[in-house]
């Protein structure tokens, strides 16, 4: 039986593959560019590892006792945070709002690196916070 696929000029042969070249290239070019961090297209030189650390050390909002969330007992730490909260002259908001902000903001920024007793303990503070604040 004789051979009765078609077969295609030379010409017509290569200009397929080079646009199946030339579309993988794109495809390349395309992930690579979302592959590039933001803070390198943005062109900062400065690492934004360590930001909420910043934030906690150059806020207006309260002037925290130090340690005052490794402390074991909730209602202590929302003592110190209504301290805190009343005592400050460069908060924006109310004593309470600050207060529970703050508490808020940490537990947020520890993510999955508090531990599940620290993060039981800082909820009960939240609470606390609303007891001492007459909101509960």
């Amino acid at each position: 039986m004789a051979d009765r696929r078609k077969v295609s000029s030379p010409k017509t042969g290569t200009r397929k593959a080079s646009k199946a070249k030339t579309a993988k290239k794109k495809v390349a070019r395309k992930t690579a560019s979302r592959r590039t961090p933001a803070r390198q297209q943005a062109g900062s030189s400065k690492s934004p590892k360590r930001w909420s650390q910043h934030v906690t050390d150059t806020s207006d909002a309260l002037d925290l006792k130090h340690g005052v969330f490794k402390l074991r007992d909730p209602k202590e730490i929302a003592i110190s945070l209504k301290r805190s909260a009343e005592h400050s002259t460069r908060r924006k908001a109310g004593a309470y709002r600050s207060a529970l902000s703050m508490l808020t903001f940490y537990i947020n920024r520890a993510g999955k690196n508090l531990p599940k007793t620290q993060l039981g303990r800082l909820e009960r503070a939240k609470a606390e916070l609303k007891h001492q604040f007459g909101r509960a």
